[in-house]
C-alpha cells in the first residue's frame, strides 16, 4: 500500500522508498513469463535503458529490466528497439541510451546543435569535412541499413583510400566513416536500425522511426526541457536539481528555467529531505510505500544508482565501478553490482558470466554494515534466477569478500 506525500519534510527512509517506487521496485515481479506489457511498465518508470559495451555479465540495456521483472525474454527489448513499429530508439539521453520514441521530438534541439554538443572526431567531421558528411549520408540513403564497415565498403568502390582507417587520428579506433556516421547519428539524420552482434547498423531516421514520430512537430526548446525535467522527476520521485538535470544530461541554465516552470505549475513541490544538504523536489504523483520488499541485483548503469552522489545520499553507499582500476588496487572487484534487499543496498557482488563453461561466477561478495537478516538467502536466490535467465547451468560459490561464507552456504 502507498500513500500520497503532502509533507514538506521527508525522512531519508521515506525518500528511499519514494525513489524505489518511482523506479518500479515497489511492485512485485510477475509470476508468469513477462510480456511486452511488462516491459512498457518498466520503461514508464525508467524512461531510459543505458547502453554500454561491457559484456562481462550481460549488455547493460538488458539488465534494468531483469532487475525489475526477473527472468524475462531479452527479445522483448530487441523487438521494442529494432523490429516492427519501434517503441524505443537509440540516442544520447543519459549517455548512449535506448529511449521511448516519444522523446525523439524532445531531443531535436540537441540534434540541431550537433556541431556544439558532439565531441572529438564527430565534431571535427561535421565542422571540417562537410562534403564528406554529405557523401556518407547519401550512401546511407542509397544502401542502408548498413554497418560502418558496410558503408566504408560502398564508398571504397569509388575511392579505395576510404579504407585507410587512420586510427591514430580519429580516436576510439574510429575511421573517418565511423566518426561521420556518429556525427550524423548525433544530428538525428541517421539512427540505429539494428544491432547484430552489438554492431550498430545505420539507416535514415525517417525510415526507421514510426511515421507519427517523424512527423510530430518539434517543440520549443524551453518546452522540451520542461518535459525532459518532468520525465526525470517521474523517474526519480524525489531529487535535487542536479539529480534531475543529470537524467538527460541537461545544461544548468535551461534546466533551472524548466524547474522554475514545473514548480509554478505544481508538477513539483519543494521538500526538505533529512540529511540532504541541497533542496529537493517531489513529483506530484510520487507515492511512498509503507514497505518495499525488493530483492534485485542492480547494474552499474541502472538509473537507480547511476547518479553516484544520489546513491550515497539515499543509502550511504559509496559506489564506483572499478573496471578501469588496476586489479591490485580494486576494493571490491571488476564488475560489481549492488544487491537491493528490502529498501536498502545490502551487498556488493562481483559477477562474471562464463558462457563457455555455463557458469555464473561470483569472484567476491561483500556485506553492507546494515544488511538485514535473510540477505544471504535472498542473494543466493537472485543469483540462481540470474543464471537461469542467462542460460547458465550453475552458480559458482564465492570465495572472496566478507560475505562469501554466508552466501556460499546459502547457495549450497
Amino acid at each position: 500500500m502507498a500513500t500520497t506525500l503532502s509533507t514538506a519534510t521527508l525522512t531519508n527512509a521515506q525518500a528511499r522508498r519514494v525513489a524505489l517506487a518511482a523506479q518500479g521496485f515497489a511492485a512485485a515481479r510477475p509470476t508468469a513469463t513477462p510480456t511486452a506489457r511488462h516491459l512498457r511498465k518498466v520503461l514508464a518508470h525508467t524512461n531510459a535503458l543505458q547502453i554500454d559495451s561491457v559484456n562481462v555479465l550481460v549488455r547493460a540495456h538488458y539488465m534494468p529490466v531483469f532487475s525489475r521483472l526477473g527472468a524475462y525474454p531479452a527479445t522483448l527489448v530487441d523487438n521494442a528497439a529494432y523490429r516492427g513499429e519501434r517503441e524505443l530508439f537509440e540516442y544520447w539521453g543519459h549517455a548512449a541510451s535506448l529511449l521511448p520514441v516519444r522523446f525523439q521530438p524532445l531531443l531535436r534541439w540537441r540534434m540541431a546543435a550537433a556541431d556544439e554538443h558532439a565531441w572529438g572526431s564527430m565534431r571535427r567531421m561535421g565542422r571540417d569535412h562537410r562534403e564528406f558528411v554529405k557523401r556518407v549520408l547519401a550512401t546511407v540513403e542509397e544502401h542502408g541499413p548498413l554497418t560502418a564497415r558496410g558503408i566504408e565498403a560502398e564508398l571504397a568502390k569509388e575511392d579505395a583510400s576510404i579504407l585507410d582507417r587512420r586510427k591514430d587520428h580519429w580516436g576510439w579506433n574510429w575511421s573517418a566513416v565511423k566518426a561521420t556516421l556518429e556525427y550524423l547519428f548525433w544530428a538525428g539524420e541517421v539512427t540505429a536500425a539494428g544491432r547484430p552482434n552489438f554492431e550498430r547498423t545505420y539507416d535514415l531516421t525517417s525510415r526507421v522511426l514510426p511515421k507519427a514520430v517523424v512527423d510530430a512537430p518539434t517543440p520549443d526548446v524551453a518546452d522540451a526541457h520542461r518535459e525532459l525535467m518532468a520525465a526525470a522527476a517521474v523517474s526519480f520521485g524525489v531529487a535535487t536539481e542536479t539529480d534531475l538535470r543529470d537524467y538527460f544530461r541537461l545544461k544548468p541554465a535551461p534546466a533551472r528555467a524548466a524547474l522554475t516552470e514545473l514548480l509554478e505549475e505544481g508538477v513539483l513541490t519543494p521538500v526538505t529531505v533529512q540529511g540532504w544538504a541541497k533542496p529537493a523536489y517531489l513529483h506530484r504523483d510520487a507515492r511512498v510505500p509503507r514497505k518495499v520488499s525488493a530483492a534485485a541485483l542492480v547494474s552499474p548503469f541502472d538509473p537507480l544508482v547511476w547518479e553516484r552522489d544520489r546513491t550515497l545520499r539515499l543509502w550511504d553507499f559509496h559506489y564506483r565501478i572499478e573496471i578501469y582500476v588496476p586489479e591490485p588496487k580494486r576494493q571490491y572487484g571488476y564488475y560489481v553490482l549492488p544487491f537491493l534487499f528490502g529498501d536498502g543496498l545490502a551487498a556488493r557482488v562481483d559477477l562474471k558470466a562464463d558462457r563457455k563453461a555455463g557458469v555464473l561466477r561470483v569472484p567476491a561478495v561483500w556485506r553492507e554494515p546494515h544488511a538485514p537478516g535473510g540477505t544471504a538467502a535472498a542473494l543466493a536466490a537472485e543469483l540462481r534466477e540470474m543464471a537461469r535467465w542467462l542460460g547458465l547451468d550453475d552458480v559458482e560459490a564465492p570465495v572472496r569478500g566478507d560475505f562469501a561464507g554466508e552466501v556460499a552456504a546459502a547457495l549450497a
